[in-house]
């Protein structure tokens, strides 16, 4: 697994009746981009370390998206 600051770190549910987490990269421990990640998670607006497992997906941020 591999990301970049301002990607999603999906995780899905583990169990029936979980919702999917969602938080955004916000640093990375190694340059290659490999884990652990520090996530600003969108639904509990705080930060964690993360090591991602295999339930977890990274979807690149928009890179044409505009910024304000």
């Amino acid at each position: 697994m591999k990301a970049a600051i301002g990607d999603r770190l999906v995780i899905k549910g583990a169990h029936l009746g979980e919702t999917r987490r969602v938080g955004i990269i916000i640093a990375l421990r190694h340059d290659d981009g490999s884990p652990p990640y520090d996530v600003r998670w969108l639904d509990e607006k705080h930060e964690t370390l993360v090591y991602p497992g295999p339930d977890a997906h990274i979807e690149p941020r928009e890179t044409g998206a505009r910024t304000r």
